[in-house]
């Protein structure tokens, strides 16, 4: 990172976040609200509520800390570009909703990072590493000899493990090696939730520049629905697209919802994963992963609905237009209908040769 780069990125939302006077409250607030309880967006009203609540606290403490109502601390964090939350309305609601912006949350995760942590998992990182460089290895091998090796090998070390549980030899985890997976396990499905802002971002930024293209453009409307199109499908094709849709026809899966329940409770009934004291967040992973993707979902649809309208708005700009112009023309035929024009000749043609055909009977 340069010198120059990092000048920039001082006007980062999430550096401004830290950098901001009343970034404790602000933090503290957003995290008790929305990273805590895994909430994706709340009503103005409620947010409201919460924040009264809070300052009441506080101002118990420090009577003239917050000199601020909640509604207007809310409008300041959420006002303009670099805004600390995203506000918006609902389709059929009249009441603003709020959510965290992307940047929001990383500055929440950078600092829960700063936690000093009593058990710090080495050994499942470093084969977590192994088996993805494994994965990468043999799903990209393309010499079938090669690949047969390969699932030999496996089939061998299968074949001497059934052998040792034949002969009552049992190899398992002992608690440190639990506990140390199951605190990995922990940390992927945060950062995995918190991913999903960011992708929902990205799909709210192409809907912007769309918009933005329709607004400016002069093209003709064939070309820049072309164009517009083409975004779309790109983002669809992209790697994070692709990478999306994979995830949520794994997640729409019953066999694979079902797998994923049973996995779940098995994993939290192990006495070495309840003396970690797991929070509520695995065992309602199911609901997050499906209450995040479906915000992705809608966002995306959203710009599909943003095209139908253009086309709905030109199509009656269009027939608008021509109506009008049949309206002039019914207009003038009645005026020239109550007055016709005294002259025999109704109207010149300048420069104009007729010809006619040579059967041409009059």
């Amino acid at each position: 990172m340069e010198h120059d780069y990092l000048l920039k990125l001082r006007q980062h939302p999430t550096w401004r976040l830290l950098c901001t006077d009343n970034s404790a409250l602000i933090i503290s607030f957003f995290y008790r609200v929305f990273i805590q309880p895994n909430c994706r967006s709340l009503k103005q009203n409620e947010l409201t509520e919460k924040l009264e609540d809070t300052l009441f606290h506080l101002r118990q403490i420090q009577r003239n800390k917050y000199p601020k109502t909640a509604k207007a601390y809310l409008t300041d964090w959420a006002n303009g570009e670099n805004a600390f939350l995203r506000k918006y309305y609902a389709d059929n609601s009249d009441e603003p909703e709020f959510d965290l912006t992307p940047a929001s949350e990383k500055s929440i995760e950078w600092l829960r990072s700063l936690e000093q942590k009593q058990f710090i998992g080495t050994e499942s990182r470093l084969l977590t590493v192994f088996e993805l460089l494994a994965s990468i290895l043999q799903t990209t091998q393309t010499d079938p000899q090669q690949r047969i090796a390969e699932l030999e090998a496996q089939k061998t070390e299968i074949d001497a493990e059934i052998s040792r549980l034949q002969q009552g030899e049992v190899i398992s985890y002992d608690p440190r090696q639990v506990k140390e997976r199951f605190y990995q396990l922990e940390e992927t499905a945060r950062s995995l939730l918190m991913d999903f802002r960011q992708v929902e971002e990205n799909f709210r930024q192409l809907d912007r520049r769309t918009r933005e293209k329709i607004a400016t453009s002069s093209k003709h409307k064939g070309d820049l629905l072309d164009d517009i199109f083409g975004e779309q499908d790109d983002i669809g094709d992209s790697d994070q697209g692709k990478s999306f849709q994979a995830f949520w026809g794994l997640l729409m899966s019953p066999a694979r919802q079902e797998e994923f329940n049973n996995l779940i409770q098995k994993v939290l009934a192990l006495e070495e994963v309840q003396s970690c004291e797991p929070d509520e967040l695995l065992p309602k992973m199911k609901y997050h992963l499906l209450e995040a993707g479906e915000k992705v979902q809608r966002t995306s649809s959203s710009l599909v609905e943003q095209l139908r309208r253009y086309l709905d708005d030109q199509v009656w700009l269009e027939n608008k237009r021509i109506m009008s112009i049949i309206h002039e023309i019914e207009k003038s035929a009645i005026a020239v209908k109550q007055t016709p024009p005294k002259d025999k000749d109704f109207i010149y043609l300048d420069d104009t040769k007729l010809k006619f055909p040579n059967n041409y009977l009059w």
